[in-house]
């Protein structure tokens, strides 16, 4: 349905300076949709169409101008800041609406292209926000995981371009994505975080090679990514050359702060679901005391990682504390999978239950995927080795 407004850029509202109210419009606005109830009832079959219908919704919402507060209008936005994020992904759960996948990779990608490379910003984010394209995160590679460091695929200058060969591993959204977010050696090995550099490379490149990686689930969300002589323009590097660490720390708030703030959210929706299954199909004294503990440890993940949204918001640099927000956020996912699982283990390990259940597959995958909550993005035992070092202040570790 088409977006009432009142004034702003494009005949759209000018929420930017007024938070409280982007939530009201955006809370009436998703009451009243019409296409609502089958955004969502929708279950996929694969990630593929997963991600097809997410770019549907979010050229829905960015037609209606709601997914666009939030970023700047250079790129596409209206203006306002992580704040105006934040409140869409919690009016999205109210809603009991899923958040598109998107998401994901946007929160952490978005901020650090606007910040290091505002003219690929400008040129490329308002497709991502409109679901016209959508970009895949390259940093892991098969001997470099949650050691960006000791990175090897390598980018040699070459006249006018750098030349990229290496490959990455495990890459979120891979398969579908238009653009790759590349960290690569530019400098020696000894050099370790010191020689790194962030490019942007279009997927389809000369050279690129993309070949999904079927998880558990069969669902085919991640990626390896083979680069063979990509040539890579200057303009296409995000900061400097040698500068790629920076980016990836600048990169890391967003990933532990917005994108947390995002997947507590999804997991409020997924707590909320099963919360009216326990009721319809009953559920025991045991289970419902666990639900108690495991919506307790979501709520305050949230207001962690809330206060993270605030600073990043005011300009703030949140650096190694960011590491608390992953390791809550990642326990209370994988948590609250596992009790949907427990809750109802004949359905989701048989199929026993409602013949006509379409969610099935959804459910099972999710629960397949958040397997990885707590070593994708940096391990749990690296976050704590992380907050033990740089907040608490602890005795090295003897190796």
């Amino acid at each position: 349905m088409a977006h009432t407004t009142d004034s702003g850029a494009d005949g759209l509202a000018d929420y930017s300076s007024d938070p409280a109210r982007y939530r009201r419009g955006l809370r009436s606005f998703l009451d009243q949709l019409d296409l609502a109830r089958d955004w969502r009832a929708a279950v996929f079959g694969t990630a593929e169409e997963e991600m097809a219908h997410g770019a549907r919704m979010l050229a829905t919402l960015f037609e209606a101008g709601w997914n666009r507060h939030g970023w700047p209008v250079s790129c596409g936005g209206l203006g306002g800041n992580e704040i105006h994020r934040a409140l869409f992904y919690e009016e999205l759960s109210h809603a009991m609406l899923p958040i598109p996948a998107q998401q994901w990779t946007l929160e952490t990608l978005g901020p650090a292209l606007l910040k290091f490379a505002p003219h690929l910003a400008t040129r490329h984010l308002v497709n991502y926000l409109d679901g016209t394209e959508w970009w895949g995160q390259c940093f892991s590679e098969p001997e470099a995981g949650s050691d960006l460091a000791a990175l090897r695929t390598r980018a040699v200058a070459d006249n006018d371009a750098l030349v990229v060969n290496g490959q990455k591993i495990w890459t979120s959204q891979g398969p579908t994505a238009t653009r790759l977010l590349v960290l690569v050696r530019t400098g020696t090995a000894e050099s370790r975080h010191r020689g790194l550099t962030m490019l942007m490379i279009d997927a389809n490149a000369p050279g690129v090679t993309i070949r999904p990686i079927a998880l558990a689930s069969g669902r085919r969300e991640l990626a390896e990514v083979f680069f063979d002589d990509v040539r890579v323009p200057p303009d296409r590097v995000v900061g400097q050359v040698g500068g790629g660490w920076a980016v990836a720390m600048y990169l890391m708030q967003f990933e532990r702060g917005m994108y947390g703030y995002a997947v507590l959210n999804k997991v409020m929706t997924d707590l909320n679901w099963l919360r009216t299954v326990m009721i319809r199909y009953g559920s025991t004294a045991a289970l419902r005391e666990r639900f108690a503990q495991v919506y307790t440890d979501v709520a305050a993940a949230q207001a962690r990682t809330a206060n993270t949204v605030r600073a990043l918001a005011a300009g703030a640099a949140v650096g190694p504390a960011s590491s608390i927000d992953k390791l809550l956020f990642g326990r209370a996912e994988k948590a609250t999978q596992d009790l949907i699982l427990d809750a109802r283990r004949d359905w989701m390990v048989t199929g026993e239950g409602p013949l006509d259940d379409p969610t099935l597959d959804n459910v099972r995958a999710q629960w397949w995927y958040s397997r990885a909550a707590t070593v994708m993005g940096g391990t749990a035992e690296v976050q704590r080795g992380i907050v033990a070092d740089h907040l608490l202040g602890l005795p090295q570790e003897k190796r």
